[in-house]
C-alpha cells in the first residue's frame, strides 16, 4: 500500500513539477542556437483559416489578416469553410477582390479532413494554421518564418493568450493552464523540439505535411510527423494571437475531453516516437509531457484511496490526506462560483487541476467506448 501511494505521489509530481525542473536542468548544457531570417528573405506563406458557422466573428479575423505586417504579395489568406451553414462563406465572398480564397467543404467532414484538401491547394512555401476566433499580433507571421531559415526547422508555433469578455488576459483555468503549457514548450525548444502545437498559431513548411486520418488531431499528429523526418519544432514566444476563454469550466472541460480523446489515439498511432534509441530527447519529452500527464487521474485516485488506507499509519498520512481533502474542497468552492479575496488563485488552481483531469479520465472512457471526436462547435 505504501508503495502504490509514494509511486502514485512521484508520478504526479514528475508530470507536473519534476519534469519541467528536468528541462532547466538540461537546457542549461544543452541549450541550442537558431538562425534567423532577414528582411530580405521573407517566404511566401498560406495563412489557412479554420471556420465552422463563425458570422459573428469572421469578418474580424479577415480584417486582422489583412492587416498583418506581412508583404501582401507573399502572404495567402484562405478561409476553410467546414459546411458552414450560416453566412460565413457569404461574408468571406465579399473580400475576394482583396485576395481573400474561400475553400468551401460540402457537408461536415471536420476540421482535419478540410484541411488536408486545403493543404494541396496551397501556394506557400509556408502554411501557417488559424482559428476563425484568433486575433494575430501584427508581427505574428514575422515572427514565425523567422525560424525557417534553418534548414533543419520543420515548425514553429506561437501561443494563444486567453482573455476575458471585458479584453483583459484571463487568470482563471484555460489562463493558467496555458501559461504551464507555454512554459514547457520554450523548454523544450531551447534543447531541441517541442512536443506538438497551439492549433491556432503554428506553422509548418508545406513540403513537409502528410495527409492525417479524420480523427487526427492536427496540432498534435502534423508535428509528430515532421518529428518522424527527422526536422526541428519550436515555439516563438513573440508569436502569439488573442482568443476569448470558454465560459467557465463546462467549457474548458468540453474543450479538454475532445483533445483527450483525440490525443490518446494519436499517441497509440505514433508509439514509434517514444522510442528513446532512436528520437532521444524527443521520445523522453514526449512520454513526460502527454503519456503521464494522460496518465495522471488514475494515479490521483489511487494516491487517494491509498492515502485514505495508510491515515492511521502515522501523522505524515493523515495531513497528506487533510491536504488532498481541501485541495478538492477548494475546486468545488471554484464551481460553486465561490471567489475572491486571498483564495481566488488557489480556488483557480485547483478547479483548473480537476477540471483537466476528470476531461483526461472521461477522453479515456470514450477511447475505450471506441468513440472519435471528429467535428465540434468552439466554446465561446
Amino acid at each position: 500500500m505504501k508503495q502504490m501511494f509514494w509511486l502514485s505521489f512521484s508520478i504526479i509530481f514528475y508530470a507536473y513539477i519534476g519534469y519541467i525542473l528536468s528541462l532547466y536542468l538540461l537546457a542549461a548544457f544543452c541549450r541550442r542556437s537558431d538562425r534567423h531570417c532577414t528582411p530580405g528573405t521573407l517566404p511566401t506563406v498560406s495563412l489557412l483559416i479554420s471556420a465552422y458557422n463563425e458570422e459573428k466573428v469572421i469578418e474580424d479575423k479577415l480584417m486582422n489578416a489583412l492587416s498583418l505586417n506581412y508583404p501582401g504579395e507573399l502572404l495567402e489568406i484562405t478561409v476553410v469553410s467546414d459546411g458552414s451553414t450560416d453566412r460565413t462563406e457569404e461574408i468571406v465572398g465579399l473580400y475576394s477582390d482583396r485576395g481573400v480564397k474561400l475553400l468551401s467543404c460540402a457537408g461536415r467532414l471536420g476540421k482535419t479532413a478540410c484541411l488536408n484538401k486545403a493543404i494541396h491547394a496551397a501556394t506557400g512555401d509556408i502554411v501557417v494554421f488559424s482559428d476563425a476566433n484568433s486575433q494575430y499580433d501584427p508581427d505574428a507571421l514575422r515572427e514565425l518564418v523567422k525560424h525557417f531559415t534553418d534548414e533543419k526547422m520543420g515548425y514553429v508555433t506561437g501561443y494563444t493568450r486567453y482573455t476575458t469578455s471585458t479584453g483583459g488576459e484571463t487568470v482563471l483555468p484555460i489562463g493558467m493552464y496555458t501559461k504551464m503549457e507555454k512554459l514547457t514548450k520554450i523548454l523544450e525548444s531551447k534543447i531541441s523540439s517541442c512536443v506538438g502545437a497551439d492549433g491556432a498559431i503554428f506553422a509548418i513548411r508545406k513540403s513537409l505535411y502528410q495527409p492525417l486520418a479524420d480523427s487526427d488531431i492536427n496540432d498534435f499528429v502534423i508535428p509528430l510527423n515532421i518529428v518522424r523526418q527527422g526536422f526541428r519544432g519550436v515555439l516563438e514566444e513573440k508569436a502569439f494571437c488573442a482568443e476569448k476563454a470558454a465560459d467557465g469550466p463546462k467549457g474548458e472541460y468540453r474543450r479538454q475531453v475532445r483533445i483527450t480523446n483525440r490525443t490518446i489515439r494519436a499517441l497509440f498511432a505514433n508509439a514509434d516516437l517514444l522510442n528513446p534509441l532512436k528520437h532521444r530527447f524527443f521520445a523522453y519529452a514526449l512520454f513526460s509531457h502527454k503519456l503521464l500527464k494522460l496518465l495522471t487521474p488514475y494515479f490521483l485516485s489511487a494516491l487517494f484511496v491509498t492515502n485514505a488506507l495508510l491515515v492511521q499509519k502515522g501523522a505524515f498520512y493523515l495531513w497528506v490526506f487533510i491536504g488532498q481533502l481541501l485541495f478538492y474542497a477548494l475546486a468545488a468552492l471554484g464551481y460553486a462560483g465561490i471567489r475572491g479575496g486571498m483564495m481566488d488563485r488557489l480556488i483557480s488552481l485547483a478547479e483548473t487541476f480537476v477540471t483537466a483531469n476528470f476531461a483526461i479520465f472521461v477522453g479515456w472512457l470514450l477511447y475505450f467506448r471506441g468513440e472519435t471526436i471528429v467535428t465540434w462547435s468552439k466554446a465561446r
